[in-house]
């Protein structure tokens, strides 16, 4: 069964106690594990990241504005005490339109222990992906186009339909030099 249905998505922190992602081998050396995925979306492109780095999915609130801030930082939010930089991924990863909606969601990550927000356009599920699941990232020639922080392509049948799921290291995006998110 490639669906975890009883796992409550808002509170994906509850997985870990008993997600067999981290006891799972890696497809290829720097390719993605099987493992546990929260899913989410980008316009009509679906994404998958190890929910080991997910912390909470929250609501979209209107993050307070940084002066001079690459347009993809939308500002930070006090999250209980901590202030928390909001990066949209839409904007990010070149996404053709941004709306907030009531579907607009922050997942806040936890990345190399600092906590990060990312603004996806909704997140649909929780995910169990095995090895034969996965395929290598496909490899791009042109210097222009960064992708780097895709780790593989993961297939999921449906009853009716194969989605394609985007498989991304978003440790390794959030920490780039780029970003200026994470200290080297």
């Amino acid at each position: 069964m490639d669906m975890i249905t009883d796992a409550p998505v808002t509170r994906p922190e509850t997985l870990r106690a008993s997600s067999p992602a981290a006891t799972h081998g890696a497809t290829g050396a720097a390719g993605a594990q099987a493992g546990e995925y929260l899913t989410f979306r980008l316009g009509e492109e679906e994404y998958g990241i190890d929910i080991l780095r997910v912390q909470e999915i929250r609501s979209y609130e209107q993050p307070t504005r940084i002066a001079n801030a690459p347009e993809f930082i939308k500002g930070v939010v006090n999250l209980r005490g901590v202030i928390v930089p909001i990066v949209d991924l839409r904007i990010k990863l070149g996404c053709p339109t941004a709306e907030y909606n009531a579907f607009t969601v922050v997942i806040v990550l936890n990345v190399k222990g600092r906590v990060i927000g990312t603004v996806v356009d909704s997140v649909s599920d929780v995910l169990e992906l095995a090895r034969d699941h996965i395929k290598p990232a496909p490899e791009l020639s042109s210097s222009s186009v960064d992708t780097s922080f895709i780790t593989g392509i993961g297939s999921i049948k449906t009853d009716n339909a194969e989605r394609m799921l985007i498989l991304m290291d978003i440790e390794s995006l959030m920490s780039s030099a780029e970003m200026g998110l994470i200290d080297g």
